[in-house]
């Protein structure tokens, strides 16, 4: 069954299978096909995400196991519903002792059967970061001690981390000399600290508690996709969602194998398995369409949608404002680049070195490059290809050819950087990674695996999780997937990208929230407003300035501006101020961070963190912040009708466009949220159930509207055509309109966009001669958009 509509349920111990299948009434009111899954294989002991999978051959328990699962999945088939999974190929979790693989490994170490299941370099001992100091300490500290639990002895750290000990070694353990014990061990007790810097196995981004899966390897794909295939035998599932495919060996292979193994499974109901990827596109980067899959989970229209909705004037003010207020670049690039160096060489300092070593032994392996390429000159070239890569990865040989594109935009871009006379060996890479050039083919293929293993976690991790926490022209362009490079998207290339998605992917994943987003969508949606006003946020910032001076001493301004632009984009109604301050606290502390500017997870300044916190308190105050509250009041009710507007019309798209909308939970209704775990707080499903029967939610009553229309013309929202319809008149830039056609089915829609600078100070649109064409007829604005920035009409020639 194609999906038609999707809800995303986060799954945990608190919110388990039975919940949802509660709430199956509600979202077949709603207008949704499917059910969308977090991860439902068995997590780490109180997983509040499940994306660290410690055994994915079994449902978790925590959420009722296969039982509870197999009801929900029954339910949902009984109202003509189906359920999608989001499966983790790239990871497991290691943490706290539950994970039998990795214990096994660990006491067997590479004689264990599931050694293979892990990328492990095991030309030393596997490297174990868990201790707070270094061994020595710890062991004079007394802080480590031999127990034993079910008949075994075991290695026990703190009293919390279990670590089980070699077969040979379990006789006479509690009486052995723990110095000597551990160094009989198949792996290294070592301080968190060395991590960085010397990890021989690969882990999911910087997180020591999740190792990498080499699911190349047909042994390892067969045991940790047995479950899935089953489920979907059974006609449990109907799809999945593959979480971090960049983080696989080869995304592609990996794909393409998947799909032949749904397609080879018989389903009574001729359903094909919908399968997506999480997939992050840089700008203008397109997807490959030769993967074998139905398109990316979504990122991609969060960020266009998002552009589309900021105002291109906003462009120049907004950054001088920034410069001007942060001493800062007033351009992403410079920002970024800094990031990428300071993330490579502080926390992927150990994966730099096995890539570079992997290169070395592909020059070793070639005697015409005897001596022509040192290992320093590998480092170089490698170290300032990363710096500036234009994309998550390449794909390889077989690959599409937008490959070649990529490392030419990569040549280009890394030109300046180069040392002199070392231009050749950064064109030997470049070949290598399009699987030309001399040497060893195994050598070739595990040095560019290296590098495209490396390319993924650096753009994440450096632009998403540090310079996207140090750079803020305007925090609803900073967000997973997006391209905070470009303020605005033209209404024209947007009707580009959404003609492309008809034709290429259908049913491509359309989302505007997601469990990792940093910003609510109607925050984003409520920001987006200040890009169409850029004169009046500058006099607005400027007088916030003059007001917090003393109560912002010692807060640098950059700090500053990033907590105003949150508070603006956040600020919640009356009723729901009780724990905003305490959100805001989490999210201060989260940005303060990840920045590794003022503070960091590595080492925290909480002298500086809580004079941020003890500024963001005071505004929030309802006594201390008065004034300021005042004036966020008075501000944000000026901007209201053009955040409505924003919002309304970004829920409108995503119902509209080509592909699969999702509603992420909760979010039919306004969503103010921050970065996680605040994106994760518990969903008032009674209001939201309530709401629906008498329609007092303009977004949930507009999801409802459209899903109605989705459910009675499916083939219309999800193969028909897209066309744009011309736009004249005083507010041309200020509306998009477009047509969706299916036989004699037609859907007109007509949204207005960033437009607070035709509003009245009522938030009444001044439209003028504002008109859409249509089939030879002129549709006037001041008529269509009077009540609403959302007009949509469906004809049916055939009725």
């Amino acid at each position: 069954m194609t999906p038609r509509a999707t809800y995303r349920f986060q799954f945990h111990k608190g919110f388990p299978f039975a919940r949802a299948e509660a709430l199956l009434p509600y979202l077949e009111r709603l207008g949704i096909s499917h059910v969308y899954t977090s991860p439902i294989t068995t997590a780490a002991a109180g997983s509040m995400h499940g994306y660290d999978v410690i055994d994915p051959t079994r449902i978790n328990p925590e959420l009722g196991g296969e039982d509870a699962f197999r009801s929900l999945a029954k339910g949902a088939r009984a109202r003509g519903m189906g359920v999608i999974i989001d499966i983790v190929p790239n990871h497991m979790g290691v943490a706290g002792g539950g994970n039998r693989w990795w214990n096994d490994v660990l006491a067997k170490g590479e004689a264990s059967r599931f050694a293979r299941f892990f990328d492990i370099d095991w030309s030393r001992k596997l490297v174990l970061p868990i201790l707070g100091d270094p061994l020595s300490k710890i062991l004079a500290e007394e802080q480590i001690a031999v127990e034993r639990r079910d008949g075994r002895a075991e290695i026990v750290a703190y009293g919390e981390h279990r670590l089980p000990l070699r077969d040979e070694d379990q006789d006479d353990a509690e009486g052995a000399d723990l110095a000597q014990l551990l160094a009989r061990q198949h792996y290294r007790l070592a301080s968190w600290r060395v991590s960085n810097d010397e990890l021989n196995w690969r882990r999911f981004f910087t997180i020591n508690d999740l190792a990498g899966l080499r699911v190349e390897d047909e042994a390892v794909f067969a045991e940790t996709h047995a479950l899935y295939f089953r489920l979907y035998e059974e006609g449990l599932i109907d799809g999945v969602r593959i979480d971090h495919v960049d983080g696989l060996t080869d995304p592609i292979g990996y794909c393409r194998t998947l799909r032949a193994r749904f397609d080879a499974i018989p389903r009574d109901d001729g359903n094909r398995a919908y399968i997506v990827v999480e997939k992050i596109l840089a700008a203008d980067e397109p997807m490959g369409e030769d993967w074998g899959v139905d398109g990316t989970s979504g990122y991609d229209f969060m960020e266009e949608v998002s552009a589309l909705l900021h105002a291109p004037e906003g462009t120049r003010p907004l950054a001088e404002l920034w410069a001007q207020l942060s001493g800062r670049s007033e351009q992403f690039g410079p920002e970024e680049l800094q990031a990428r160096q300071d993330l490579l060489a502080w926390q992927f300092a150990g994966q730099l070195d096995q890539c570079v070593a992997a290169f070395a032994a592909l020059v070793a392996s070639a005697p015409e490059l005897d001596g022509a390429i040192t290992t320093p000159m590998l480092r170089r070239a490698i170290e300032r290809l990363l710096w500036v890569f234009p994309v998550y990865r390449t794909y390889g040989p077989d690959a599409p050819t937008s490959d070649a594109a990529i490392r030419k935009l990569a040549r280009e871009r890394v030109e300046p950087l180069i040392p002199p006379g070392e231009a050749f060996v950064v064109d030997q890479l470049l070949a290598w990674l399009a699987g030309d050039g001399p040497g060893d083919r195994p050598c070739l293929h595990d040095a560019v695996r290296r590098f495209q293993q490396l390319s993924a976690p650096i753009a994440a991790k450096a632009v998403e999780d540090t310079a996207f926490y140090r750079h803020a022209i305007l925090l609803s362009r900073n967000d997973v997937g997006f391209d905070a490079g470009r303020l605005s998207l033209s209404i024209a290339a947007f009707h580009d990208r959404m003609k492309g998605r008809a034709e290429r992917f259908p049913l491509a994943m359309l989302t505007t929230a997601t469990h990792d987003h940093k910003r609510g969508e109607d925050v984003r949606a409520r920001l987006a407003v200040l890009s169409a006003m850029p004169e009046d946020w500058r006099r607005q910032v400027e007088a916030w300035r003059i007001q917090t001076l003393d109560l912002s001493e010692g807060v640098d301004p950059a700090d500053w501006y990033m907590l105003i632009q949150t508070l603006v984009g956040a600020w919640p109604k009356p009723g729901d101020m009780a724990d905003f301050a305490e959100r805001i606290a989490g999210w201060q502390e989260k940005a303060l961070r990840e920045a590794k500017l003022r503070s960091s997870w590595e080492a925290p300044d909480t002298d500086y963190e809580g004079r941020c916190n003890r500024l963001a308190k005071t505004l929030i105050d309802e006594e201390q912040g008065a004034p300021f509250r005042d004036g966020m009041t008075s501000f944000l009710h000026r901007i209201g009708p053009a955040a409505s507007a924003n919002s309304l019309v970004q829920v409108a798209l995503r119902y509209t466009v080509p592909g699969i909308p999702d509603c992420y939970q909760g979010t039919e209704f306004a969503d103010l949220s921050l970065v996680d775990p605040d994106n994760r707080r518990p969903v008032d499903y009674a209001a939201r159930e309530a709401a629906l029967e008498d329609g007092s939610a303009p977004k949930q009553r507009l999801i409802a509207d459209l899903l109605g229309i989705r459910r009675r013309y499916p083939d219309l929202l999800t193969y028909g055509s897209y066309q744009p319809l011309a736009v004249t008149g005083h507010g041309r830039d200020r509306v998009i309109a477009f047509e969706r056609r299916h036989g004699d089915a037609v859907l007109t829609c007509v949204f207005g966009l960033r437009l607070e600078p035709l509003m009245d100070d009522k938030g009444a649109v001044d439209w003028r001669d504002t008109a859409v064409s249509r089939e030879g007829r002129s549709l006037r604005l001041a008529e269509l958009l009077a009540t609403s920035p959302v007009w949509y009409e469906l004809r049916d020639k055939g009725e």
